[in-house]
C-alpha cells in the first residue's frame, strides 16, 4: 500500500507540475487575444486581465485530461529513470498494481477537475463574460436563462435563441409609445444578418392601442437594430462554460421550445465522462513508461504525450463534428475516444506485460 500511494503521489506532483507550466502559457494566449478588444468603449487593460484570470479555470477544466497524460509520464517516468519501478517490479509489484496505483492518483485528480470545471469555473467563467459584456455594451443587455435581452434604442428586444452571432431564432420586440398611448409588440421567428444588416423573417406585429388590436403578417422585413454581431458574439452561451446540471435544464428548455439542443448534448455528454477520460489518460501513459523503461528521457516522453493528447483532440472533435452534423448519438461520440484510446493502451501493455 506505501508503494501504491508513492505511485499515485508521482502521477499527482507530476500533474499538477504540468499544470503550473500550461495555465501561464493559457493564460497569456488569452490575454493576446483580449488585446483587440482593449480601448474599446470602456474595456481596458485591467479589464482584460481580469478577465483572463476568470477564464483561467475552464480552460484548466479543459486541459486537465492532457495535463494528467503528461504528468504520468512525468511523474513515473522519473521513477523509472532511477530503476525504481524495475526494482518495483522485480520484487514482485506486478503491472496490474502499477495501473491500479496509477488509477489511484487519477480519481484524486478527476475529482479535483470535477470541482474544477463544476463549481468554480462556471462561476468565475460567467462573471468573467458578464464584466466583458458590461465594459463592451454598458447597462443595456442581460443574459437570462430565458433569453438575451437588450435595450435597442426605444425598443425592448427578447431573442431566445442566438444561433450564431449573425443568425438568430425567435426574436420579440417591444416598442411602447407613451405620448401615443399605443404598444407595438413584433415576433420574429429568425433573423439574418448580411450586407444591409439586420433581415427579419417570418414576422407577426400586433399594435395595440385605445382603438382596439391590430395584426399584421409580413414574410421578411430589414431591422434597423443598433445589436450587431461584434456584440452577441459576446454574449453567446457557450456550452463549455455551463456546469452538467445548467446544461442539463437548458437541454430541457430548448427541447420544449422545439429548438436544436446538439451543441449542448455534446457537451453535456463530454462532462459527464470527463472522468473517465481523466483515468484513461493515466491508462495510455503507463504502458508507454513501461515500454520505454530506463532507455528515454524525460524531453522525449514529453513529446509523446503531447501528441498523444493532440491526437486525443482531433479525434474527440472528429466525434464531436460527426454528432453534430450527422446525427450521431451525444453519449457514443463522447464515450468512444476515451474506449478507443483505452483499447489502444490495452493493446500496448500486452507488448509490455
Amino acid at each position: 500500500m506505501i508503494l501504491e500511494r508513492y505511485l499515485a503521489g508521482a502521477v499527482v506532483g507530476g500533474t499538477l507540475l504540468t499544470l503550473a507550466v500550461l495555465l501561464p502559457l493559457l493564460g497569456f494566449f488569452i490575454l493576446a487575444d483580449e488585446i483587440d478588444a482593449v480601448g474599446v468603449d470602456g474595456y481596458a487593460l485591467a479589464d482584460a486581465l481580469v478577465f483572463m484570470a476568470l477564464s483561467l479555470p475552464r480552460y484548466a477544466y479543459q486541459v486537465f485530461p492532457i495535463a494528467t497524460l503528461i504528468g504520468a509520464l512525468i511523474g513515473l517516468g522519473a521513477l523509472a529513470s532511477r530503476s525504481e519501478l524495475v526494482a518495483m517490479r522485480a520484487a514482485g509489484f506486478s503491472i496490474a498494481r502499477i495501473i491500479r496505483a496509477g488509477l489511484l492518483g487519477g480519481v484524486l485528480l478527476a475529482a479535483l477537475a470535477v470541482v474544477v470545471g463544476e463549481v468554480i469555473a462556471p462561476v468565475a467563467e460567467q462573471r468573467g463574460l458578464e464584466l466583458r459584456r458590461q465594459a463592451l455594451s454598458g447597462d443595456v443587455t442581460q443574459q437570462t436563462p430565458y433569453g438575451f435581452w437588450a435595450i435597442d434604442g426605444r425598443a425592448y428586444v427578447n431573442i431566445r435563441e442566438i444561433a450564431s452571432p449573425t443568425r438568430l431564432r425567435d426574436i420579440f420586440i417591444y416598442q411602447v409609445d407613451a405620448d401615443a398611448g399605443s404598444l407595438v409588440a413584433t415576433h420574429a421567428a429568425g433573423a439574418r444578418y448580411g450586407d444591409a444588416g439586420w433581415v427579419l423573417e417570418d414576422i407577426a406585429r400586433s399594435r395595440v392601442s385605445a382603438a382596439g388590436v391590430e395584426v399584421e403578417r409580413t414574410e421578411r422585413a430589414e431591422w434597423g437594430s443598433m445589436l450587431d454581431p461584434g456584440l452577441l458574439k459576446v454574449v453567446v452561451v457557450d456550452p463549455q462554460v455551463l456546469p452538467v446540471w445548467g446544461l442539463y435544464k437548458y437541454i430541457r428548455f430548448m427541447t420544449l421550445n422545439k429548438q436544436d439542443a446538439g451543441p449542448y448534448e455534446v457537451a453535456f455528454w463530454g462532462k459527464v465522462l470527463h472522468p473517465v477520460l481523466t483515468l484513461s489518460m493515466i491508462f495510455v501513459a503507463i504502458p508507454i513508461i513501461l515500454g520505454s523503461a530506463r532507455t528515454t528521457g524525460l524531453g522525449p516522453r514529453i513529446f509523446v504525450g503531447v501528441l498523444v493528447g493532440i491526437l486525443y483532440y482531433l479525434v474527440s472533435r472528429t466525434f464531436a463534428f460527426v454528432a453534430l452534423l450527422f446525427g450521431l448519438d451525444p453519449l457514443v461520440a463522447a464515450i468512444m475516444p476515451p474506449l478507443l484510446f483505452i483499447t489502444g493502451a490495452l493493446l500496448l501493455l500486452r507488448r509490455v506485460g
